[in-house]
């Protein structure tokens, strides 16, 4: 039946289109929730964004739940100016190790694909403000 192999193709390139466009595929979206990267697509997005802050944390540690919701706020209120950025570091062990992550979570803030300052462990959303603007003005 060649037309439900059409509609499967069109499902499909649709598919695709949403998922790029929730990761910041598509050109000049906003971005308003962390994206989670591994190790292929990680130099990708330092490339693709001026701002960007990697949450390098883990499943296990109590200290990330607690600031991932955190996170989120920060995601949709900085949308369009930083794009916030999860790197599990029981997933992406190369990357823990290129950064020296020995304490999660670990947050590293960087411009232009370099990295310009780390906060690590958890802090409230009021300082981990602060250290957002210091380099946004």
């Amino acid at each position: 039946m060649p037309e439900d192999w059409e509609l499967e193709k069109i499902k499909e390139k649709k598919l695709r289109k949403l998922f790029r466009e929730a990761e910041g595929g598509v050109e000049g979206a906003v971005i308003e929730r962390p994206i989670q990267v591994d190790e292929e697509r990680f130099e990708e997005v330092l490339r693709k964004y001026e701002f960007v802050l990697v949450d390098f944390w883990a499943e296990w540690c109590g200290p990330c739940r607690m600031l991932a919701p955190i996170i989120d706020e920060l995601a949709k209120e900085y949308a369009g100016r930083v794009v916030f950025v999860k790197v599990d570091v029981d997933r992406a062990r190369r990357l823990a190790e290129r950064f020296g992550i020995m304490s999660v979570p670990t947050l590293i803030f960087f411009r232009n694909g370099k990295p310009i300052d780390v906060v690590v462990g958890w802090h409230p959303k009021p300082v981990l403000e602060e250290f957002i603007n210091q380099y946004l003005q």
